[in-house]
């Protein structure tokens, strides 16, 4: 008996990331019409089926999961870039940001969701301003997004409502749309509280309680600089101390950057089962220091890898952040074997997902979106591609994102050789020059 399928996609190699990282050889992916996976495994022993098949040459992965991330200031990359995070946020970022409207941030959510897609991401964690603007860029371009929102009570931000409209407005559309929504649940909603030093302490625990109320995600930046939060660090011992105190955590809860913390504060994130997104490119531009990222891992801590916004970061390559995050776990420990190729495949695609309470994207698994990538090994950074372990090896320190040739989301090909298929390219970038040119 076959099984209706909408297509069967065939490669040389499948990576699944499955815990063990497995590397199937001469593999199978089944894609039903609603988008999902079905099947995946050696084409020997792959089910019977009459649905078409499409044999592409290359490795088949999941796509990357950006666990932290503010892509519309792909308009702003580049200012301030000499600058340390508080000096950067308030005399060069905020005021530029404070310029921008919506039709500017649906801008440059489009050029980077088009960056995204021809890096492998698929999916990224956004904390911005002008939410409809934001899904309507994602939804154009046809990527995935776990769009949470700012709310924020810092000087020049009262344009946009005080915290508590910020807190309401989200809260309403979830109430209206729900956490999930759009073709293949492409969009996913949850709580942007920016960061404890700026938001009162009776901020965090009422979006605490909105966004427990609603099972949705709070993505908030904690203990990334030394200088960031001192009078919030004198005042309960440590930051995550304060939002364990004022009763943000106990639901879905996702920390970007993690830096500035004792081993009290990563048996607290633990024992909370709070989440980090871990951003080494952007925490070492800001000179803000390298999270002790193996040690939260040792302590089951959900760490996934995120580029953080093309201001501060300045790409949107989850392949350079992996492979930056595995080099400086290596060079602060003194252990050459800290972060292994698997190990970092394995947090830019299925731990990614697992850190903000994903179970239907970043691995290739029945049920699951299909959410894929397409790689290229005929580059000559694979050196022995016929054997797995170094296959990983090439693929995550030598390749990256300059092999992504295809991308689906939820079972739709919106990337093909390289180019966006629902958009033009050069159009969204003129108009990313356009815009950029009357902020700088």
């Amino acid at each position: 008996m076959t099984t209706p399928l909408d297509v069967r996609l065939t490669a040389p190699v499948v990576l699944p990331c499955d815990p063990a990282c497995t590397v199937l050889r001469d593999g199978v992916v089944d894609i039903d019409a609603a988008g999902r996976i079905t099947h995946v495994g050696p084409r020997s022993s792959a089910p019977p089926s009459d649905a078409p098949v499409r044999a592409l040459p290359g490795a088949l992965l999941p796509g990357l999961v950006n666990t932290h991330a503010h892509t519309p200031m792909s308009l702003l990359r580049g200012m301030g870039g000499d600058l340390p995070l508080m000096s950067w946020l308030q005399e060069v970022m905020w005021p530029a940001e404070g310029k921008l409207t919506a039709p500017d941030v649906h801008v440059g959510m489009t050029a980077g969701c088009i960056e995204l897609l021809r890096n492998g991401c698929t999916t990224s964690v956004e904390m911005y301003f002008f939410t409809e603007a934001v899904i309507d860029a994602v939804t154009t371009v046809g990527s995935r997004v776990v769009l949470t929102p700012g709310i924020i009570a810092a000087p020049g931000w009262d344009r946009l409502g005080s915290w508590q409209q910020m807190r309401d407005d989200v809260s309403a559309l979830i109430d209206d749309i729900g956490v999930r929504s759009g073709p293949g649940e492409r969009i996913e909603l949850g709580y942007g509280p920016h960061a404890a030093y700026t938001l009162p302490p009776e901020a965090l625990t009422s979006v605490g309680e909105h966004a427990r109320e609603r099972g949705a995600l709070i993505h908030i930046h904690m203990s990334e600089s030394a200088e960031e939060d001192l009078a919030q660090r004198e005042a309960y011992g440590s930051v995550p101390a304060m939002l364990d105190k004022l009763g943000m955590f106990g639901g879905r809860v996702l920390t970007a950057h993690a830096v500035q913390l004792s081993d009290d504060d990563i048996a607290l994130l633990a024992a909370n089962d709070a989440a980090v997104a871990h951003c080494p490119g952007s925490n070492a531009k800001l000179a803000a220091g390298v999270a002790r990222v193996s040690a939260l891992r040792r302590a089951g801590v959900r760490v996934g890898i995120g580029t953080d916004g093309p201001a501060s970061g300045d790409n949107l390559d989850m392949w350079a952040e992996a492979r930056l995050a595995g080099l400086l776990a290596r060079v602060t420990s003194g252990d050459a074997a800290a972060l292994t190729a698997a190990e970092l495949l394995l947090m830019s695609t299925r731990d990614g997902a697992a850190a903000i309470g994903r179970d239907d994207i970043g691995a290739l698994e029945p049920g699951r979106w299909a959410d894929l990538v397409h790689v290229d090994l005929s580059d000559s950074t694979f050196v022995m591609p016929e054997d797995d372990a170094q296959l990983l090896s090439n693929l995550v320190w030598a390749g990256g994102s300059r092999l992504v040739r295809d991308v689906w989301v939820a079972g739709e090909q919106v990337l093909a050789d390289r180019e966006p298929t629902r958009v033009d390219r050069a159009a969204a970038t003129a108009d990313l020059r356009r815009t950029a040119a009357l902020l700088h």
